[in-house]
């Protein structure tokens, strides 16, 4: 077993391209964790990686010794030593998952049927898939979005600094001279001791907001109000109901592919979503298939699944091909989050310079009016 080098039998595919790198990306490439103990990255590697070894041959406790000598964080390597602990105690894999903080039930209620039905490999190779595509496009996200974040922060800091020290040593300047200031530069000016005043107050006050918003985050009642809020935002409403749709039909793609029942399926999607509107419709769904009805007539209930989907889902159920056509939707999903987020990324970058030039104009006009104002009554 020493014999093994798993850093060439098990490489993590590197999901960036030439064209990234050197960039934003190297940043990006780093895991990344959204309220999870266990990032979505260092799940692809961990299952990438023990289904190749489990495939080669190795058994379940010689692939954990393998990948956990190869661990460098000692948080991912205690996990691991903690999964090899249960399973040299009697457990199977699926319940060591269990155990450990981070894992959800799609994942290890889908390791054990494949457990069950002794198809783990594909299985894993499955949960592989759906955390790969699920970081590539995280980071699609993130690369288009960062540029436009990026002048945004710095617009404001430029825009806070202005007014905070800028226009109070213009306004010191007009205060001795004591002529009548333009209408703009008063508005300006007051606006800056204004700000000055609640600058303090309303850091505190958006801390608090933060944090309350944190400890709420998981409440049913907090997530139905914020994915309401989400959904009606202009231009990103709809590319975040795109997102999560594109995540169920991967999810559900995935499980159809592994012979699992639709029922089942749609138990375990709805633990791997992790959007309300979605979790909640799912549901009902699941209701109305074990009364007899179609999955694409129960669809239909539900607003945020849209009627291309719903005819390309009755047209998988008709033909018996599930599996293939939500793989077909997931990708369509994806490509338009793709586009929209590239977009986004475009429309907003001219707007943003626009802006804050305009902003740091009409300052800099108003600070200085009054300067030509009073160089003229010397002449």
């Amino acid at each position: 077993m020493n014999g093994i080098d798993i850093k060439k039998i098990a490489k993590t595919p590197n999901l960036v391209d030439s064209k990234t790198k050197g960039s934003v990306w190297i940043l990006l490439n780093k895991d990344i964790r959204f309220f999870n103990a266990v990032s979505a990255a260092t799940k692809e590697s961990f299952y990438h990686e023990l289904s190749i070894l489990i495939n080669a041959g190795v058994d379940l406790k010689g692939s954990l010794d393998l990948l956990i000598e190869e661990q460098k964080k000692p948080r991912n390597k205690m996990m691991m030593e903690n999964i090899r602990s249960s399973i040299l105690e009697g457990g199977s894999l699926s319940d060591a998952l269990k155990k450990e903080n981070g894992f959800s039930p799609y994942e290890y209620f889908s390791i054990q049927i494949g457990e069950e039905t002794g198809r783990l490999i594909g299985v894993l190779e499955s949960l592989d898939e759906y955390f790969k595509k699920q970081i590539k496009q995280k980071r699609q996200i993130l690369g288009a979005m960062m540029y436009p974040i990026i002048v945004t922060f710095t617009s404001l800091i430029a825009v806070f600094f202005m007014l905070n020290f800028i226009v109070p040593m213009f306004a010191d300047i007009f205060s001795r001279t004591g002529s009548e200031l333009p209408a703009i530069t008063r508005f300006i000016v007051d606006s800056s001791s204004l700000l000055k005043k609640i600058s303090i107050p309303s850091l505190i006050i958006f801390i608090l907001i933060g944090a309350f918003m944190y400890s709420q985050h998981k409440k049913n009642d907090s997530r139905r109000i914020l994915s309401a809020v989400v959904l009606k935002l202009p231009l990103f409403g709809n590319m975040v109901r795109k997102i999560y749709l594109g995540r169920f039909c991967n999810s559900m793609a995935l499980l159809m592919a592994a012979k699992i029942p639709l029922i089942r399926a749609i138990q375990l999607s709805k633990q791997m979503v992790g959007f309300y509107p979605i979790e909640v419709s799912l549901q009902k769904i699941e209701e109305g298939i074990l009364l007899g009805k179609s999955l694409n007539s129960t669809l239909t209930q539900f607003k945020i699944y849209d009627s291309k989907m719903i005819a390309l889902i009755k047209v998988g159920e008709e033909v018996n091909e599930l599996s293939a056509f939500f793989e077909k939707i997931s990708k369509q999903y994806n490509d338009d989050v793709e586009y929209q987020s590239a977009m986004l990324s475009s429309i907003m970058e001219p707007f943003i310079i626009i802006f804050l030039g305009l902003f740091v104009g009409v300052i800099l006009i108003a600070m200085y009016l009054p300067l030509f104002q009073i160089g003229n009554g010397f002449e």
